[in-house]
C-alpha cells in the first residue's frame, strides 16, 4: 500500500519541502519552521471564521476545516501546514458521545471503563471519514509546495478521555484500568489505535505528506508501563500509516524518560516538549534521530529580546541532531500575539547555522 497517486509527497510537489527533508533526516540550509495549534485562537480569522460555530461541526465541515488550516500559513510563513480538526474527532464519527467544550476540551456522555462498555464501542464507517478527506483535499490544492501535516491522538492519550470522562490532570482512572485489568485494556486501546489509524489515513487520502501522532498524556507512565502496556497500541497506529510512505512525527509532552521508546514505534522524528534541551534529547536517542521542538510556549509573551535568545538557543542545541523541525515544547496558547509567532518564523528563516 502506498499513498494515493495525486498525493503531493509521490507526485513530489511536497518531496523537495524544508520539512520533508528535514524528516528524512536532511538538514536543509534553513530549518523548517511550524506551531502545533498554530491554526486556531490566537488569531482574530479564525475567531471570525468560527464566530457561532460549534468546533465540532468546523472540524466536519470541508471549506471552512480547510480556510481555518490555511489562516496561519498565510498570515505566518510557517512551513507547513497542519489540518484543522481535534483528536475526538474519529471517536465521534464512531458514534460516541463526545463534545468539545469550549475552556474544558473534550467531554464524554458516559466514560468508557468497564468490559462491557469496551465491548460496546462501535467500529468506525471508513465512509464517515468523508469530510476529513474532503476538508484536507481543499487546503492541499491551495497550500502549493507547502506541505499538509495530518495528525492524530495516539492510543493512551484517546483511551484516557475515554475512562476519565474529560480531561484529567492525572489519568487516575486509566492507569487504574491498565493495571487492575490489562484484557480490557489492551482491547480499549486497540480500538484506540484503530480509529487513530483510519483518521491518519484519512488525511494522508486527502493529501497530507506528513503526520504526527500526538500523545499529550504519556508523561503520567512510567517507562516500563508505556513500553509494555501503551507502546504496542501505538505501533498498532503507525503501522497502516508507514505502509504509506509519509513521515511521521511522534510528539508526547512530559515525555523525556519514554523518548527512546516513542522512537522505537514507528517515528521518522521525535517530538521534544520544553522541559529537555534538544542537545541532551539528542543524546538520548544516540545522536541518531530528527528532533522536532522545543521553544517554550511561556516565552512567546515574554520581552523580544527574552524570546529571541530562546529561540536562537534551540536552535543551536538542535544542531546536535541529524535533523531539526523548529516547533514550540507544546502548542501556540490562545492569548499568544500573532505578530510575535511571525516573528520567530523570520528569525527561524534568517538564521544561519555556525559550521560544526
Amino acid at each position: 500500500m502506498t499513498a494515493p497517486a495525486d498525493n503531493p509527497l509521490v507526485t513530489g510537489r511536497t518531496a523537495g519541502s524544508p520539512l520533508v527533508r528535514a524528516c528524512r533526516g536532511e538538514r536543509p540550509a534553513t530549518p523548517p519552521v511550524w506551531f502545533m495549534r498554530q491554526a486556531g485562537r490566537s488569531l482574530p480569522e479564525y475567531r471570525a471564521a468560527r464566530e457561532g460555530i460549534e468546533m465540532l461541526d468546523a472540524c466536519l465541515t470541508p471549506e471552512l476545516a480547510a480556510e481555518l488550516t490555511l489562516q496561519p500559513v498565510r498570515r505566518h510563513g510557517v512551513d507547513a501546514a497542519v489540518f484543522f480538526s481535534d483528536i475526538v474527532v474519529p471517536v465521534a464519527l464512531a458514534g460516541v458521545d463526545v463534545r468539545i467544550v469550549p475552556g474544558r476540551g473534550p467531554v464524554l456522555g458516559s466514560p468508557v471503563r468497564t468490559p462491557d462498555d469496551v465491548a460496546a464501542l462501535p467500529p468506525l464507517d471508513p465512509g464517515a471519514l468523508a469530510p476529513i478527506v474532503a476538508g484536507a483535499a481543499g487546503a492541499v490544492a491551495q497550500l502549493g509546495t507547502t506541505p499538509l501535516i495530518g495528525f492524530a491522538g495516539a492510543p493512551y492519550t484517546l483511551a484516557s478521555y475515554l475512562v476519565e470522562g474529560g480531561p484529567s490532570r492525572d489519568q487516575l482512572r486509566a492507569r487504574a484500568l491498565m493495571r487492575t485489568d490489562p484484557t480490557t485494556w489492551a482491547a480499549l486501546l486497540d480500538w484506540c489505535a484503530d480509529v487513530s489509524a483510519a483518521f491518519l489515513m484519512a488525511q494522508v487520502t486527502g493529501g497530507a505528506s506528513v503526520v504526527q501522532l500526538f500523545d499529550s498524556w504519556a508523561g503520567s507512565l512510567s517507562v516500563a508501563d508505556y513500553a509494555g502496556r501503551v507502546a504496542p497500541h501505538s505501533a498498532r497506529t503507525l503501522t497502516g500509516v508507514r505502509a504509506l510512505g509519509v513521515p511521521v512525527i511522534h510528539f508526547g509532552v512530559g515525555s523525556g524518560d519514554l523518548l527512546a521508546e516513542m522512537h522505537r514505534v514507528g517515528a521518522d522524528v521525535v517530538g521534544v516538549d520544553w522541559r529537555l534541551p534538544l542537545d541532551e534529547a539528542s543524546r538520548r536517542l544516540g545522536g541518531a534521530v530528527p528532533l522536532q521542538g522545543n521553544i517554550d510556549p511561556a516565552l512567546l509573551a515574554a520581552p523580544w529580546p527574552v524570546l529571541a535568545d530562546h529561540v536562537e538557543d534551540v536552535l543551536r542545541r538542535g544542531l546536535a541532531a541529524p535533523a531539526h523541525v523548529v516547533n514550540l515544547g507544546h502548542g501556540v496558547p490562545p492569548d499568544t500575539d500573532p505578530a510575535v509567532l511571525t516573528r520567530v518564523v523570520e528569525l527561524v528563516h534568517g538564521w544561519r547555522s555556525p559550521v560544526i
